[in-house]
C-alpha cells in the first residue's frame, strides 16, 4: 500500500492504529479540488499507468457506495452541469481512483486491504480551499448526500459470528464465494 521510502506521517499512524482497534465498516475521506465520488484502488495494478483502472474484488461493493453518494449530491448528480477540471457527468459521478489518477499510500486502499472498513474518497467541490462563505452552501449540497452514505452501512452481510454457546468469536475469517477479498470478525 505505500511505497518504499515513504515517510508516513505521525497523525497517520494514530489513524491506522486507530483503524485497526475498532471495526470500522464504512468511512469516506472528504476532499476539495473536483466534483466527483472515487472508489479504491488508488494505486494502479502497474506501477508505470498513471491512469488505469484497477478494481477491488468487491467492485460491484464499490460502486454501489460511491453512486448512493453521488446520486444524492444535487450538483454531482445534475447531468446538465459544467464540472470542475475533470467531466464526470458520464460516468454518474464516480470513478475508480487509479483511472482518474493513480498514487499510493491513500487511506481508501489501505482500509480495504488492512481493515474490514470499505472507504470512498469524496470530492466535494471545484474548489481546493474554498473561502469561508462557501462553507455553508458546500455543507448543504453535501448533507444528504453523506445521510445517504452512511445508511449504506446497512448493506451487505452483518451479523454475530459465535461458537455452538453463543459466544462471539474473534477474529474469524469471512468469506463470500466469487469475492477473493476475506474480512474478519472483531472483538
Amino acid at each position: 500500500c505505500f511505497s518504499p521510502g515513504f515517510q508516513v506521517a505521525p497523525e497517520t499512524k494514530a489513524v491506522m492504529k486507530w483503524l485497526r482497534s475498532i471495526p470500522f465498516v464504512l468511512s469516506a475521506s472528504l476532499h476539495g479540488g473536483e466534483l466527483v465520488v472515487t472508489y479504491p484502488y488508488d494505486y494502479s495494478r502497474h506501477a508505470m499507468e498513471e491512469k488505469m483502472f484497477s478494481p477491488t474484488p468487491d467492485e460491484k461493493m464499490f460502486k454501489m457506495l460511491a453512486k448512493a453518494y453521488a446520486d444524492a449530491h444535487p450538483v454531482i448528480s445534475d447531468r446538465s452541469e459544467l464540472r470542475c477540471g475533470g467531466n464526470f457527468v458520464k460516468r454518474g459521478g464516480i470513478i475508480n481512483g487509479a483511472e482518474w489518477y493513480s498514487f499510493t499510500g491513500g487511506m481508501a486502499d489501505f482500509n480495504y486491504l488492512h481493515t474490514n472498513c470499505f472507504e470512498v474518497t469524496v470530492e466535494v467541490g471545484c474548489e481546493k480551499f474554498p473561502l469561508e462563505e462557501e462553507l455553508f452552501t458546500i455543507w448543504h449540497e453535501n448533507r444528504d448526500a453523506l445521510l445517504n452514505y452512511m445508511e449504506m452501512v446497512h448493506r451487505g452481510i452483518k451479523g454475530i459470528v459465535s461458537d455452538k454457546f453463543g459466544n462471539p468469536i474473534k477474529n474469524a475469517r469471512i468469506s463470500v464465494r466469487g469475492i477473493q477479498h476475506d474480512v474478519t470478525t472483531g472483538n
